[in-house]
């Protein structure tokens, strides 16, 4: 298969670099467009009010084009303009840090996952639960094998596969896990410091609660050492609220005297 790869860690970085020596190495054709430098947590951010420009990496058995914007102008830059032909996947990762529950929001791994799902694409995006990785060459193996095996066919359109590693060694990993997303939200915080100037400035920091995490989900899963798939879709619209809203307004009846009449399709 063709396969496009990107992430959101830039384009050096060693989870992208490992994920492509996999790839190569099960015999598939690989490209590499991602960003040039760290994009981490930039969701689905585009580029407006500068021109994307693209710079050529080569080293090694390495090569790639790296786009000085966000994982969504890889993405689409990518698909429009450099690539001579279509990939059959767009495999984003592997990302440094795990991207579960509410990580999703904010990830542009996954958002360049789901940006090619926007335009057509099948679209994998594969995170790691650490930010300090050693040698990730057994999980993306393992990411490619998963990839070739999943019954593509059966995934409706603009659909996104989200995959999770574990942070343990591959052959302490208990195996793959289908499981929801959790929707328990980071508890925030900042550390604040001064400079040299005595000018403040903050870090932020923050944690998923252990105990907000529903049992089956993917944050707890992933913490019990399974690797963790869930499929994802885009369609924001809250049906259940929607309806229940829909029923409040047809029963207040000054909605039937308001100059703009209630209409629930």
């Amino acid at each position: 298969m063709h396969i496009l790869v990107t992430n959101d860690d830039g384009i050096l970085a060693p989870g992208l670099r490992f994920l492509y020596k996999a790839l190569l190495a099960a015999g598939h054709t690989v490209d590499v467009v991602a960003p040039a430098t760290e994009q981490s947590g930039v969701g689905h951010a585009i580029t407006l009010a500068s021109p994307l420009r693209v710079k050529k990496y080569a080293d090694g058995d390495f090569s790639g084009m790296g786009v000085f914007g966000t994982p969504v102008d890889s993405v689409k830059l990518g698909l429009s303009e450099l690539l001579s032909r279509k990939p059959d996947i767009i495999a984003s990762g592997i990302n440094a840090g795990a991207n579960v529950g509410p990580d999703i929001m904010y990830s542009g791994t996954v958002a360049a996952a789901r940006e090619a799902a926007a335009m057509g694409y099948r679209a994998l995006a594969v995170s790691h639960d650490s930010f300090a990785p050693a040698d990730l060459g057994g999980y993306a193996a393992a990411a490619v094998s998963i990839m070739e095996h999943i019954p593509w066919s059966c995934i409706p359109p603009q659909r996104v596969l989200n995959l999770n590693l574990p942070a343990i060694p591959i052959q302490e990993c208990k195996g793959l896990a289908l499981c929801p997303q959790t929707s328990a939200t980071w508890r925030d915080w900042y550390h604040k410091r001064e400079d040299p100037r005595g000018i403040p400035y903050w870090w932020l920091d923050g944690a998923i609660p252990p105990e907000k995490v529903l049992s089956g989900t993917d944050r707890e899963q992933l913490s019990a050492g399974w690797a963790t798939l869930t499929p994802l879709r885009f369609d924001f619209t809250d049906s259940e609220t929607m309806e229940a809203l829909a029923q409040a307004l047809r029963d207040n009846n000054n909605m039937q005297a308001h100059p703009l009449r209630f209409l629930a399709l």
